[in-house]
């Protein structure tokens, strides 16, 4: 069955999100790839209620009785898409299922992901059948300001049971693709800039509590709320900025304000290693594979190589795409950087381990260590091969998927 096939058939399911009820798993593996270590061959990974219990050999590590286990030629940690919109865009691309743009306004901080995460998107169901296991997603490019992210496990029947961080991230946009046609602002990259330095001068400047005309208390905007806590470092500035121009506005702006800043897309991020790393800024990079043309005209395959020699930490994405099926996947990703100039642990760290680092969460997930939550994806081969599969995938000790994708 083909990829686009198994997706609409995944449509007609019902019951497709799954509902985590954690199980006492031993997970085998010839190759265990815990991303905390060396690679263990004939290794283990034991689950009890949900997290991880032991890690080691199996030769030298006791498994429980009545344990299930499953096995596999190569485990890894549940792989981490560090920036998607899949939730809030669905797979039918119809104005029902898209919800990862507001534009009624250029400047909208208090639009929140969780407000319209569906966990029972199909395509959240497909993303996990590939092995990835969180997922950070939230409103996408198209507005300065188009909201807040939030990182969610790919199971739950709801997104307060799939949440991890809830608002995790809030999404700016430079360049084209957040300009307006005609009159309406913002209509230039300057002007861009110019509402972002209004919007964090006007949290800046705001008291906790102003007064009305009436004299009566008077609450800050939700606006002004989220914009706080950007400038009080509670909240990254995620800015997809692919033009060296507009990564170095972004650089600006956080070197006047002391924001935390994450770039995201940075196709050009290889021209300015220097400066990226001076200023200390994470980098979620653009889908290798991603179409080549208009703002990503001089994106490359071994910008991640660049990255990581320059020693700037990065992850990679499935970013947003404008058709069916609506998103890429990171691990296919991950596996063009690994033919390009990364070795192979480090393209599999920049979807496990370093992605969960630069959005907060590698206390639960990026690895397979004691203590941390029990999500593993399971494959039939090398991850990074064309021909192999990854043929089970567990969330939080509960087996989500067996069907070979």
């Amino acid at each position: 069955m083909n990829m686009m096939t198994r997706l609409f058939a995944g449509a007609a399911a019902l019951g497709f999100a799954v509902s985590a009820h954690a199980q006492d798993i031993v997970v085998k593996g010839e190759q265990v790839h815990t991303m905390a270590g060396p690679m263990i061959a004939n290794g283990v990974v034991v689950i009890d209620d949900g997290t991880i219990v032991a890690v080691g050999p199996a030769a030298s590590t006791p498994l429980p009785e009545g344990f299930r286990v499953i096995e596999a030629k190569v485990v890894t940690p549940g792989l981490v898409d560090a920036r998607t919109v899949v939730g809030l865009a669905g797979y039918l691309n119809q104005a029902q299922d898209q919800d990862q743009l507001d534009e009624s306004a250029p400047v909208q901080p208090q639009l929140r992901a969780i407000d319209a995460y569906n966990p029972q998107e199909v395509l959240v169901e497909w993303l996990r059948g590939f092995g990835i296991t969180t997922i950070h997603t939230g409103h996408g490019p198209g507005a300065l300001v188009s909201g807040q992210t939030m990182v969610a496990k790919t199971a739950g029947l709801t997104a307060d049971d799939a949440v991890i961080r809830g608002e995790a991230m809030v999404a700016a946009n430079l360049g084209p693709w957040a300009l307006t046609d005609g009159s309406k602002s913002p209509g230039t990259r300057a002007k861009q800039i110019a509402l972002l330095r209004t919007a964090l001068l006007a949290a800046q400047a705001e008291d906790e509590d102003s007064e009305d005309k009436k004299g009566k208390s008077k609450p800050p905007s939700l606006e002004t709320r989220v914009m706080r806590a950007v400038l009080a470092g509670e909240r990254p500035l995620l800015v997809t900025a692919h033009r060296s121009q507009d990564i170095m506005s972004a650089l600006r702006l956080k070197e006047e304000f002391g924001i935390d800043l994450v770039l995201d897309g940075a196709s050009e991020a290889y021209l300015l290693t220097d400066a990226i790393r001076e200023a200390g800024v994470n980098v979620i990079l653009h889908p290798p594979m991603m179409r080549q043309y208009g703002e990503l005209e001089n994106a490359s395959f071994t910008t991640g190589a660049v990255l990581f020699e320059a020693g700037i930490p990065f992850a990679y994405q499935s970013g947003y795409e404008g058709y069916v099926p609506k998103t890429r996947v990171v691990l296919w990703e991950a596996a063009i950087a690994a033919a390009n100039g990364l070795e192979w642990n480090e393209a599999l760290a920049a979807i496990t381990i370093d992605a969960a680092r630069i959005l907060g969460v590698e206390d639960r997930v990026g690895s397979l260590e004691v203590g941390k939550d029990g999500d593993v994806a399971l494959f039939d081969g090398d991850p990074f091969e064309y021909t192999s599969h990854a043929v089970g995938v567990v969330i939080d000790g509960e087996v989500v998927s067996d069907t070979p994708q």
